[in-house]
């Protein structure tokens, strides 16, 4: 019988995994010996702080790389025609959002391998959640343009976009350019349109504010720098 593919979800931070995971997650990832993972080094970090039943240098840890062909999928699920059970892992977060695992997962249900998905956290959920914003229509779009005029033709129509549906748009950037980004949402969209900034999920300095673009102006944005966020707008 092949094996089954478990999707582990990961740690958003430094955290006991206990806070944030259910103990089964933890007792499902405590014993799998075989992982293919978004990174080996946040693997590693997450695998260590669960306790595995094996020592970590008896797990096996394959990298999904950058970019992988999509013809990867079959090569990296292959323990898993030889009995074993496989872990999918993200650096951060579910597999599968905002990560190259749905690659792995299409290519199990290809392969007629069980995937099981596990529960834990989901930054981009629990964004939308405390958001206060439309739960039932939404659209998560990644990371934005980093260059300023790509950035703003983004944004406008992220706006644009939610105007016409009612719907929450979310998105990411790398944590050094929060800032930016922020001035850019200020300085670009409606007085009246909505914005929420979820920093920090699930740890002890976590934090999320929910306001209109007019109430974000004049505000100290420096709080953010080199802070995990999810962003949340509807117009």
């Amino acid at each position: 019988m092949p094996g089954t593919l478990y999707l582990v979800p990961s740690l958003l931070g430094l955290v006991p995994p206990e806070n944030v995971l259910p103990a089964k997650t933890i007792a499902v990832a405590r014993r799998l010996d075989h992982f293919i993972v978004e990174n080996a080094k946040p693997a590693r970090a997450f695998l260590k702080a669960i306790d595995p039943a094996r020592p970590l240098r008896e797990i096996e840890i394959v990298e999904i790389g950058g970019d992988p062909p999509a013809t990867r999928g079959a090569e990296l699920i292959a323990a898993a025609h030889a009995g074993h059970d496989l872990g999918l892992l993200s650096d951060a977060g579910c597999p599968g959002i905002a990560d190259p695992g749905a690659l792995v997962v299409a290519a199990a249900h290809r392969e007629h391998v069980t995937v099981v998905p596990l529960v834990g956290p989901s930054s981009v959920l629990l964004a939308l959640m405390a958001s206060g914003m439309n739960g039932q229509g939404f659209t998560f779009h990644g990371y934005l343009p980093v260059k300023p005029p790509a950035r703003v033709e983004a944004l406008r129509a992220l706006e644009a976009a939610s105007g016409r549906t009612g719907h929450a748009q979310l998105f990411i950037e790398t944590p050094y350019r929060n800032e930016s980004l922020l001035a850019s949402i200020v300085a670009t969209c409606k007085p009246s349109t909505r914005l929420c900034v979820a920093a920090d999920l699930t740890l002890a300095t976590e934090s999320v504010e929910s306001r209109a673009v007019v109430e974000w102006k004049g505000r100290n944005h420096t709080r953010y720098a080199k802070r995990p966020a999810i962003f949340v707008l509807q117009a």
